[in-house]
């Protein structure tokens, strides 16, 4: 074992809560890849809103309640998980460390968790496929209608349970560290779902700007409209799942479009800077969906209890993104293994402290939020 993978097995393990692992990774990542990974657009007024609102939220816990046997299991997208987690699509995942997207799935597989395989990944589908976890395919929209079809072919062959399809890019929001940074992919790490022709357009370099969104404005079709989801749906038999819902009515709309689950999202606080937290979109889009569609939360997620939070307000689950990439950085596989165990065991002690004996229960939790200099303001869960 080499002296860095040693550092990094032992930094993982000292890690005791997800905050703990973003530090260690930050220590050992090159500047322009923490913050291509970290960054968001514009001002960054909506990623560090995803945190303050979760932070802005208290659980009203309940007593009484024999919570001797809680567990923390349930079903997502009606397949069996151990916590009510899958792993967001991250692009480019070989950034933070040589295993790349095998080490997050082989993780996500250990914690009996999905992995989303992000379209742009640096690791083919047909190789995550090995490694035995549940994947889900993450699909934007692509100007090569032919490329869409192949790959929604491929990620069925390759055992995929669902189909992701992202909305909330018809282009890359403007990420200004990336864009100061003028970054640009290294010649080793490259979007393999792409020919090798079309995945070297990430990998040349253009002053103040960002080569990959430089990339994905020549391959996304910001064409995209209800109409399309037909085409969609004649494509696979795979249960469909819409990334980037923040309003009640597009989520309506989708519902009638007869998707299976939405993510509730502002994509991480990456595209449009201002956009509301997810957090706060979640009680009205669960009210207009009811409980006949699956929801999702997604963005800010960073410890047991804001998944807590996320049940509490209507979520039937949340996408785990940054973090996941954090354990990768620092460990490879066993370090983003450590993240989701961490993840487990905190969302497992929340569960019992407030009185649940699984998912079910937190969905009926209630929550508050307290505002500074105006007393305390009761929301409803």
């Amino acid at each position: 074992m080499s002296d860095a993978i040693a550092a990094g097995d032992a930094a993982a393990r000292a890690a005791l809560c997800l905050d703990d692992m973003a530090e260690a990774a930050r220590a050992g990542l090159p500047s322009d890849v923490w913050d291509f990974i970290e960054g968001g657009s514009g001002a960054e007024l909506t990623l560090e809103a995803n945190r303050t609102a979760l932070d802005a939220l208290y659980v009203v816990p309940r007593v009484l309640r024999d919570a001797s046997r809680a567990s923390a299991e349930c079903l997502l997208i009606g397949s069996p998980v151990r916590m009510p987690v899958a792993v967001a699509p991250m692009a480019y995942q070989r950034l933070a460390h040589p295993e790349g997207e095998l080490g997050s799935a082989r993780a996500a597989g250990a914690a009996g968790v999905p992995f989303t395989v992000p379209m742009l990944s640096s690791v083919a589908v047909e190789e995550l496929a090995k490694v035995g976890a549940s994947l889900w395919f993450q699909l934007y929209w692509l100007r090569d209608r032919g490329l869409t079809a192949e790959l929604l072919a491929r990620a069925e062959a390759a055992g995929c349970r669902a189909v992701m399809l992202t909305v909330d890019v018809p282009r890359m929001g403007k990420r200004l560290r990336d864009a100061r940074s003028s970054f640009v992919l290294p010649r080793d790490v490259r979007a393999v779902h792409f020919t090798r022709e079309d995945a070297t357009a990430a990998q040349q370099r253009r002053h103040g700007a960002s080569a990959v969104a430089d990339h994905t404005r020549k391959a996304f079709d910001p064409s995209l409209s209800w109409a399309d989801l037909e085409w969609l749906r004649s494509q696979t038999r795979l249960p469909l799942i819409l990334k980037g819902v923040l309003d009640a009515e597009d989520a309506l709309q989708a519902v009638w479009a007869g998707v299976d689950g939405l993510v509730v999202s502002n994509h991480g606080g990456r595209q449009l800077d201002g956009a509301l937290p997810g957090i706060e979109a979640l009680p009205d889009v669960r009210e207009a969906v009811g409980d006949g569609c699956e929801l999702l939360l997604d963005g800010g997620i960073r410890s047991g209890t804001d998944v807590l939070k996320a049940l509490a307000r209507g979520a039937s689950g949340v996408l785990l993104g940054r973090p996941v990439l954090h354990g990768l950085a620092v460990g490879g596989k066993e370090g983003a293994e450590r993240t989701l165990a961490l993840l487990h065991d905190e969302l497992d002690d929340a569960l019992v402290l407030s009185g649940c004996r699984g998912p079910d229960d937190a969905a009926r939790l209630r929550l508050t939020t307290f505002r500074a200099g105006n007393g305390r303001d009761k929301v409803r869960a």
